[in-house]
C-alpha cells in the first residue's frame, strides 16, 4: 500500500485568503453601488459559491481527497443550507408582508 504525500506550502495559504478578502470586498461594494437586484444577487450567490468551493478545497483539504468523499460533503453541505433557507423563507414572507401594509 503506497501513501502519497501531498507537500504545500504556505503561498496556496496566502493566495487563497488573498482571494476570499477581494471576494468579499466586492460583495460588501455591491451593497453601496447601486446595481439591478436580479444582477447583485447573482453576484452574491457566485462569490459565495466561490468561497464556500476555495475553503472547502484549501482550508479542510478536500483538493486531496477521494471525489466520493467530496460529493458527499458537497451534497451535506447544500441539503443543510436547502433546509435552513426553507425554514427561514418562511418567516421572510411573513415579515415582508408587514412591512408593506
Amino acid at each position: 500500500m503506497t501513501k502519497t504525500l501531498h507537500e504545500v506550502g504556505y503561498g496556496i495559504y496566502w493566495v487563497t485568503w488573498v482571494v476570499l478578502l477581494a471576494l468579499t470586498l466586492l460583495m460588501l461594494v455591491t451593497g453601496y453601488v447601486s446595481l439591478p437586484k436580479a444582477f447583485v444577487v447573482f453576484l452574491l450567490l457566485g462569490a459565495m459559491l466561490v468561497k464556500a468551493t476555495l475553503i472547502g478545497a484549501h482550508f479542510m483539504h478536500l483538493r486531496f481527497e477521494k471525489f466520493t468523499l467530496v460529493l458527499t460533503v458537497a451534497v451535506g453541505i447544500l441539503a443543510t443550507a436547502t433546509f435552513l433557507f426553507v425554514l427561514i423563507a418562511f418567516d421572510g414572507i411573513r415579515i415582508l408582508k408587514l412591512s408593506l401594509r
